[in-house]
């Protein structure tokens, strides 16, 4: 039941994101979706790693902690949008509750993850 609870809370912010663009929503859903599934399959984009290349730009971040964290918050940051706007037309009690229990853990783990600093080596 809960999976099917968060499956509904994950179809109606692709619905609800695809709505606001002006575009075709089924293609923006589409769009969404592959995105998502992209982000879950690679949640630490190798590009913002250090290059080891002579002459390469310098990367966004140097290391894979560095670039869990800003994943973390990015994914975090989309969860609490995506909630916040499924509260404004949930009517079911438990889903309500659960996208503010969403919001609520987000907001406290992207708060930690912002306070993270790197081990001393």
């Amino acid at each position: 039941m809960r999976s099917a609870s968060v499956a509904v809370i994950a179809t109606l912010g692709l619905g609800l994101s695809a709505c606001e663009g002006g575009g075709d929503p089924v293609e923006q859903a589409k769009q969404d979706a592959l995105t998502a599934n992209r982000a879950a399959a690679h949640p630490i984009d190798p590009s913002l790693l250090a290059s080891t290349a002579p002459g390469d730009a310098a990367p966004a971040v140097a290391t894979a902690d560095q670039a869990y964290v800003m994943a973390m918050i990015a994914n975090h940051r989309e969860a609490i949008a995506t909630s916040q706007t499924a509260l404004g037309q949930l009517q079911d009690p438990a889903l309500r509750s659960m996208a503010q229990s969403v919001i609520d853990t987000r907001a406290r783990e992207i708060a930690g993850l912002q306070t993270w600093k790197p081990a001393a080596r």
